[in-house]
């Protein structure tokens, strides 16, 4: 199967989880990706089920409304029994790196709320050590000169300001940029994600290790796997 046939698949089995797993007239949290659009694309077929959706991005929104979905706010709803988003890396305690999008605060914002986080993703998002794929920080722009020097001074990794292709930067749904952090290894998600929360001017750390998947529905050639998850299993 290719990479987009694996996601599909991974979309569907997501969907199925849903029907199965959480109550008719339930909100269902959304995150924003490529499978997560397949995941979409499969639940419209039970869309009557549900009450409608939170979504974690502009673009999430107009893909549920052109499925006819209700799409509410976090602030009208009194309970989210479960979010669902990709990852651009997990790692085998359910940590993420996330945010390879652009939608990394609002997709933390709205995991926060949920009261499980399912990860669907395809084997090649699982690895053993996060920070190979290219850590994003959502900043405050009038701070992100001042913060790529300290993290460079801190020598936690390369700081590179995220474009867009006409070379201007990459705006998020809040208004600020972000950061890509290169040339990490992070042996301790949780340590790091604490770290840099502590530091003025940044948004949202793209590291979901606090708040950490509890299930990854994770797409395979062989099938999609189940991969349960204790969560908080490092050190503080």
């Amino acid at each position: 199967m290719t990479q987009e046939e694996i996601k599909r698949l991974v979309g569907q089995a997501a969907a199925d989880y849903i029907n199965t797993e959480v109550p008719e007239d339930s909100i269902i949290g959304i995150g924003t990706g490529s499978t997560v659009n397949y995941f979409i694309d499969a639940l419209t077929q039970s869309r009557a089920r549900y009450r409608g959706a939170i979504s974690s991005s502009a673009v999430t929104t107009r893909r549920l409304i052109s499925h006819k979905f209700r799409v509410f706010e976090l602030g009208d709803i009194e309970s989210l029994p479960v979010y669902i988003d990709g990852a651009d890396e997990i790692n085998p305690h359910g940590a993420m790196i996330k945010g390879g999008g652009g939608a990394l605060t609002r997709e933390k914002i709205v995991a926060a709320e949920a009261d499980r986080f399912v990860c669907i993703a395809d084997a090649s998002k699982l690895v053993q050590v996060l920070g190979k794929f290219p850590l994003p920080v959502e900043v405050i722009p009038m701070a992100r000169v001042a913060l790529a020097r300290r993290i460079t001074k801190f020598t936690i990794g390369t700081p590179v300001l995220r474009l867009m292709h006409n070379g201007k930067p990459f705006v998020t749904d809040n208004g600020n940029e972000i950061l890509d952090i290169h040339g990490l290894t992070i042996d301790n998600p949780i340590v790091l994600e604490r770290s840099l929360n502590q530091w003025p001017g940044i948004v949202t750390i793209g590291l979901f290790a606090l708040l950490g998947a509890n299930l990854c529905l994770l797409g395979t050639e062989q099938g999609v796997h189940r991969i349960n998850y204790i969560k908080h299993v490092y050190s503080s």
